[in-house]
C-alpha cells in the first residue's frame, strides 16, 4: 500500500449515511468471522483486565445523535466524481431520490461511545459523534437513558462535552497519563462498536506520536485493542482503570478493525476539556506566525547540522509574533525552554499555554541562536478576523529560466490572469519544465517567489544573481519563499544540481 493510500484509509470512527460508503466500508459477518478466528491464539492480555472491566464499565455510556433535516434537503446530493468508484451505485440512488414524492422532516442519526468523568453528569465523547445534533441520548449500563445537553465541542482535537441530569452520582473515571505509557503496554478500549453496547477489547500500545493528518495537532496513540465503528468517543485505559486516550480514529481499508487505531492522549485532551467545561469554548495560545517541517533540503539550505525545528513561512501582521523579533526564515528551536524537534511540537505547545502568557522563544537564524519573547494571543480570535494587507504593483513584464522555472516580472495582466492579490510582490511563475529541479517541488504556475535564501527578488534576473551566487557558496539547495494562488506562503528548498 502507498502512502498515499495509507492516509486515505484513515478514517473517523463514525456512522456514514452513503448507502455505496457503507456497502464498501462494512463487512460481511462471514468475513468479520473469519478476521477474528485468525487472531493467534495465545495473544492472552493480563488476569486484570477482568478486574479492570468490573470496576469501569458502567462509567462508559453509549450515545445516539439525531438531526431533523427539512424536505428539501433531501435533494441536496453532491453530484459524483467522474470515474469515482459505485459511481454508478450514486447515480441510482440519486435518480430514486430524485423521483420519491416530497415528505416531511428526516432524522440523520449517528452513533457512538463516550464515558462519565464527574458524578454530576459530565460526559466525554467525540465532536464527529455528535455532529450537528440537536437530540442527544445517553444510555447507561443499567438501561437507563437521559437527554444530554452540548456544554461545548473542539473540532481540532475531535473533543465534545456534555451534560446530563442526575437523580444521584453517577460512577465516573478519571484521565491517567498517557506519556507514561510504554511500546507494549496493555490497555483495554470499552465502547459500542456497531451498536453493541458495553463492548470490551484489549490489545498493547503500539506506537506513540502519530501523526495521521486528521487536525493541526495531531499526537496519536496507536493501539492494537479492537476499535470499530461506534467506538469513537469511548475511553482507553490503562490496567489501573484510568483513561490514557479517547479512542477516535482508525486506518482500515474495509470499515473493520484491522488492528490500527488512534486515541487523542490524556494530556493533549485534558486541558481542552477543561477548557470546554469551564468557558464552553476553546481558549488556545496563539503566536502568529504560519509555520512549516524543516526536511533535509532545507535545512541544507539554511545551513542547519539537523533537520529539526520550526521554520516560520510567514507572519500574520496583526499577530503577537509581529511585535517580537521574530522573522520570516527564521527556525524555532524552542518554545518555553522545551525542544522543538517537529513543527507540530510548537503548534501543540503554543496551543497548550494560556492566552496573554508571556513566552521566550529560541530561534536559528543565519546560523546564530537569537531570543525572542512574545505575549501570546488568542488564536480563536485570530480565526475570525482578517489580515490587514498592502499593496504594490511592479513593472513590466520580461521572461527567463532558472532551476526549470519559467519567470516573470508581475504585470497588472499576469496579476489578473492568475489572481495575485495586489499585497503580493515578487516574481511569478508561468511555467515549469518536466523533470527538472523544481518540478517535484509542487511549483506551479501563478505561484510567486518572494524570496530566494532570505533575500527578497522583485525580477528574474535577481533570481538567476541569488542561485548563482549559492552554487558559488558551494550551497547545495536554494530555499525559496513562495506565496501559492491560494494565497498563503511556504518555503520550498530546490537543488541546485538539477539546472
Amino acid at each position: 500500500m502507498t502512502i498515499e493510500k495509507t492516509i486515505a484509509a484513515v478514517r473517523p470512527v463514525r456512522r456514514f449515511a452513503g448507502v455505496g460508503i457503507i456497502s464498501r466500508c462494512l463487512l460481511p459477518l462471514t468475513i468479520a468471522a473469519s478476521v477474528m478466528l485468525t487472531s493467534p491464539a495465545t495473544a492472552r492480555g493480563p488476569e486484570a483486565i477482568a478486574d479492570l472491566t468490573n470496576e469501569v464499565i458502567e462509567a462508559v455510556v453509549n450515545i445516539s445523535a439525531s438531526e431533523s433535516k427539512a424536505a428539501s434537503a433531501r435533494r441536496d446530493v453532491p453530484p459524483p466524481i467522474p470515474g469515482a468508484p459505485f459511481g454508478d451505485l450514486f447515480d441510482e440512488f440519486r435518480k430514486r431520490r430524485d423521483e420519491e414524492p416530497q415528505r416531511g422532516p428526516r432524522q440523520s442519526e449517528s452513533a457512538g461511545s463516550g464515558f462519565v468523568i464527574d458524578p454530576s453528569g459530565i460526559i466525554v465523547t467525540n465532536n464527529h459523534v455528535i455532529g450537528d445534533s440537536n437530540d442527544i441520548t445517553v444510555s447507561f449500563t443499567d438501561g437507563s437513558k437521559r437527554k444530554a445537553e452540548l456544554v461545548g465541542r473542539d473540532d481540532k482535537l475531535d473533543l465534545a462535552v456534555l451534560k446530563v441530569n442526575a437523580d444521584k452520582p453517577l460512577k465516573a473515571v478519571k484521565f491517567g497519563p498517557s506519556e507514561n505509557l510504554r511500546i507494549g503496554d496493555w490497555v483495554v478500549a470499552i465502547g459500542n462498536p456497531f451498536g453493541l453496547g458495553g463492548s470490551v477489547t484489549a490489545g498493547i500500545i503500539s506506537a506513540h506520536s502519530r501523526d495521521i493528518e486528521q487536525g493541526p495537532y495531531d499526537d496519536y496513540i496507536q493501539t492494537d485493542a479492537a476499535i470499530n465503528r461506534g467506538n469513537s468517543g469511548g475511553p482507553l485505559f490503562n490496567l489501573a482503570g484510568e483513561v490514557v486516550g479517547i479512542n477516535t480514529a482508525i486506518l482500515s481499508p474495509t470499515g473493520g478493525s484491522v488492528g490500527i487505531g488512534f486515541a487523542v492522549p490524556a494530556e493533549l485532551a485534558g486541558p481542552t476539556i477543561a477548557q470546554l467545561r469551564e468557558f464552553g469554548e476553546t481558549r488556545r495560545g496563539w503566536l502568529g506566525v504560519r509555520i512549516q517541517a524543516v526536511d533535509e533540503d532545507a535545512a541544507d539550505a539554511l545551513g542547519l547540522a539537523r533537520a529539526e525545528g520550526a521554520l516560520v513561512a510567514s507572519i500574520d501582521k496583526e499577530g503577537p509574533a509581529a511585535n517580537a523579533d521574530i522573522k520570516t526564515g527564521d527556525v524555532i528551536i524552542r518554545y518555553n525552554g522545551k525542544p522543538v524537534k517537529e513543527s507540530r511540537d510548537l503548534s501543540r505547545s503554543v496551543a497548550a499555554t494560556e492566552v496573554g502568557a508571556k513566552v521566550r522563544v529560541t530561534l536559528l537564524r543565519e546560523g546564530k541562536q537569537r531570543q525572542a519573547t512574545v505575549t501570546l494571543g488568542r488564536l480563536e480570535d485570530s480565526e475570525k478576523s482578517a489580515a490587514a494587507t498592502a499593496s504594490e504593483e511592479p513593472g513590466k513584464t520580461t521572461g527567463t529560466r532558472a532551476l526549470g522555472l519559467e519567470l516573470s516580472e508581475i504585470d497588472d495582466e499576469l496579476r489578473q490572469q492568475y489572481e495575485i492579490a495586489k499585497s503580493v510582490s515578487g516574481v511569478v511563475v508561468v511555467g515549469v519544465e518536466s523533470a527538472s529541479a523544481a518540478s517535484d517541488k509542487d511549483i506551479g504556475a501563478g505561484d510567486v517567489i518572494v524570496e530566494v535564501a532570505q533575500v527578497a527578488v522583485a525580477t528574474p534576473a535577481d533570481v538567476e544573481r541569488r542561485v548563482e551566487a549559492l552554487r558559488k557558496e558551494g550551497r547545495r539547495s536554494a530555499l525559496f519563499l513562495i506565496t501559492g494562488r491560494d494565497g498563503e506562503t511556504r518555503f520550498v528548498a530546490i537543488r541546485l544540481s538539477g539546472d
